[in-house]
């Protein structure tokens, strides 16, 4: 299983802020993990696309990148870009 998180926006888009992934056989890498999320299609494909860039991913919180290895029983948060001024 992994935990996920889903922060600011990302949690009101998809309507969640959390989420266990038990799904067989699990994602190897945080970019696996995105493509199985977007996958889902909807909102989830408009708010988690394939591509990283419009997230930012973080694992047992630590920042990670799409290549980044995961394994059962991680956490896995998702956050958008923090912009400010």
């Amino acid at each position: 299983m992994i935990k996920i998180l889903y922060f600011a926006s990302l949690r009101e888009r998809l309507g969640r802020a959390s989420e266990d992934y038990t799904k067989a056989p699990l994602p190897g890498t945080a970019g696996d993990l995105l493509a199985a999320l977007s996958a889902r299609g909807g909102v989830w494909s408009e708010t988690l696309p394939g591509e990283s860039a419009a997230v930012k991913i973080a694992i047992n919180q630590r920042m990670a990148s799409i290549e980044t290895p995961i394994e059962d029983g991680d956490e896995v948060a998702f956050f958008p870009p923090v912009t400010g001024g």
